[in-house]
């Protein structure tokens, strides 16, 4: 069983776009497979540091095609970007220091983020580039 679960509801309508987020689902599921078969801190710190730059990369490519394009709401989006991985970042420091690692609460987390931020800034970004 995975963290998460691709939901119709991430879905922002544009097949390409899903296409990736559904394989950044599966990539998180993936490592965090992978950090649960070995059980130990250091492979939950790898996973955290994967996730991290898993995510980042999606977005570092996301913001690149926001200035290519002149999005407008380039800032606002981008700031959503940095509050998860804020967030991710608080979620490892937590577990580095003080050994908490809620399995669910991580879950909870990104698909709250996933879902709030797909259908929001997502969905909005591809309706003003005019991907339908």
């Amino acid at each position: 069983m995975g963290l998460l679960h691709w939901e119709k509801r991430y879905s922002v309508g544009i097949e390409a776009v899903d296409h990736e987020h559904r394989e950044l689902v599966e990539l998180i599921n993936r490592l965090h497979e992978q950090a649960k078969a070995q059980g130990s801190k250091v492979a939950v710190l790898g996973f955290f540091g994967d996730l991290y730059r898993a995510i980042s990369a999606h977005f570092a490519l996301e913001e690149r095609f926001m200035r290519e394009k002149g999005y407008d709401q380039l800032r606002p989006h981008k700031g959503d970007h940095e509050r998860l991985l804020d967030e991710i970042r608080d979620i490892m420091e937590d577990y580095e220091v003080n050994d908490l690692f809620e399995e669910r609460l991580l879950a909870q987390r990104l698909d709250a983020w996933f879902s709030r931020h797909f259908e929001s800034h997502d969905a909005r970004l591809h309706r003003a580039l005019g991907h339908h």
